[in-house]
């Protein structure tokens, strides 16, 4: 945001009243220092975040408020080393908190003052108990991984699906039972999802798994060179055209099985010449006069809602009906809990493998990746994963190394419970398996790392005599 400023004073005055306003209205704490490293402002979010008066800041320089213990680490000091923007979760008061000084410059390229933007991540650090407890939780989903590496279905869902939930097991179920027979399949889910995974199986599952398997994504191809492309044509079709002739795609897929991706991509006019194929299994080349025999098996995917698409005249109805014989609906990674944390160890030891490194993942990160929403689905983390691993220097992926976009934007329901609800039965069953181990509540409350009244406090509260 800038302002033009005016030679009228009042015009002045007034910009500087509107700085001040939106300084105040920030909700995040804002915390300016001169060039000295002297606190000059600070706004009421600040002073709510971290429980600091104004007067333990204002006037004072930041190396007095360090060595007195009003925070654990300046970094508008860092910025002053380091000359660029820096971010630090800072100790205030006992306090986490999320900072970033960025540093404005003067035209000597000297920094005249550092602009301190806080947020609080009490929220989430919260968990150094309740991180500690989902640390239990994520510790079990690490043994249940170790068991599954044993077992004999491991193959399988490492090297096509990883298929723990139960939607995802019933779509995949599906594709194994319908791969083989010849029946039309269409596969819906939104994108990134897996849809060409599921297609691989049907056809790996087949009679036809050794005969062809053609891949077309309808909507990567220019729709004037669609046409010629599925269906092929004669020598001398138009201008341009190969001498020789050349066959389509269906032809070339004669005995195997053709992918169709993003079929709801595929012009209007085509679709009446697709409706012909899927009825007669005949296909006849551009400038062609005859037709041609093929036996191929179908299988097509999209992440467009196609009854829609027929309501507004933009997918043929009766095209529609001959796709939609066996609809196999694949869930979202959202509605996949239970396969986020091993499709993470299987993207991170594919990566690892990659690139010939020994990345790990600390349990924590599990625990906001499946808090998280994935709206580009298991492509997304995937991406993520590898962007991650190839850019951390530690060997361990810790929260701070996510995107502030997973640990802020978190899904507010799992299992139909709220967030409360799910860190409430996390901490029951936490605190009874301690229980359990160390018979005391004194014993317990120090592995926790909280004092004994505090939990003997939460205990009660959550009903654990």
């Amino acid at each position: 945001m800038s302002f033009k400023l005016k030679k009228n004073e009042d015009d002045v005055l007034e910009i500087n009243k509107l700085l001040d306003s939106i300084i105040e209205s920030s909700y995040d704490g804002i915390y300016v220092a001169d060039g000295n490293g002297d606190g000059i402002i600070v706004n009421e979010a600040y002073k709510r975040i971290t429980g600091v008066h104004e007067d333990e800041l204002l006037g004072r320089n930041l190396k007095d408020v360090v060595n007195k213990g009003i925070i654990s680490e300046s970094v508008t000091l860092r910025v002053f080393k380091e000359k660029k923007p820096t971010t630090i979760v800072q100790i205030v008061k006992g306090k986490e908190v999320l900072v970033t000084g960025s540093p404005i410059f003067n035209e000597e390229g000297k920094i005249t003052h550092v602009v301190t933007n806080v947020r609080d991540i009490s929220e989430l650090n919260k968990l150094k108990v309740e991180l500690q407890e989902a640390k239990a939780y994520t510790k079990r989903i690490l043994k249940e991984i170790d068991g599954f590496k044993k077992r004999e279905d491991l193959k399988r869902l490492f090297d096509s699906v990883i298929a723990q939930s139960d939607k995802t097991n019933r779509a995949l179920n599906l594709a194994k039972k319908i791969a083989v027979v010849d029946s039309t399949v269409i596969l819906l889910g939104e994108s990134g999802v897996g849809k060409e995974v599921f297609a691989n199986i049907i056809h790996k599952g087949s009679k036809r798994s050794h005969k062809p398997y053609i891949k077309v994504n309808c909507g990567a191809i220019p729709p004037h060179l669609l046409e010629s492309e599925l269906f092929g044509y004669e020598k001398g079709a138009f201008t341009g055209a190969d001498g020789r002739g050349k066959p389509g795609l269906f032809e070339q897929a004669d005995g195997g099985t053709i992918f169709l991706d993003e079929i709801g991509e595929t012009p209007l006019d085509l679709q009446v010449k697709l409706l012909r194929v899927l009825q007669e299994f005949e296909i006849m080349r551009i400038g062609g006069q005859k037709t041609k025999k093929i036996d191929v098996r179908v299988v097509c995917a999209t992440n467009k809602n196609l009854e829609k698409m027929v309501e507004r005249g933009e997918f043929r109805e009766d095209l529609f009906y001959r796709l939609n014989i066996v609809p196999i609906q694949i869930p979202p990674l959202r509605e996949r809990c239970e396969d986020i944390a091993p499709l993470a160890y299987y993207f991170l030891r594919k990566t690892n493998s990659k690139y010939n490194l020994n990345k790990k993942i600390n349990p924590e990160v599990i625990y906001f990746m499946e808090q998280y929403h994935w709206p580009g689905n298991i492509r997304e983390m995937e991406n993520l994963i590898e962007r991650i691993v190839v850019t951390t220097e530690k060997n361990e992926i810790q929260v701070t190394d996510l995107p502030p976009l997973i640990i802020h934007k978190r899904k507010v329901v799992k299992n139909n419970q709220s967030l409360k609800e799910i860190v409430e039965q996390t901490e029951k069953e936490v605190i009874l398996e301690k229980i359990s181990e160390y018979k005391t509540t004194r014993k317990t409350a120090n592995e926790l790392g909280i004092s004994q009244s505090a939990l003997v406090k939460k205990m009660k509260r959550l009903g654990l005599s």
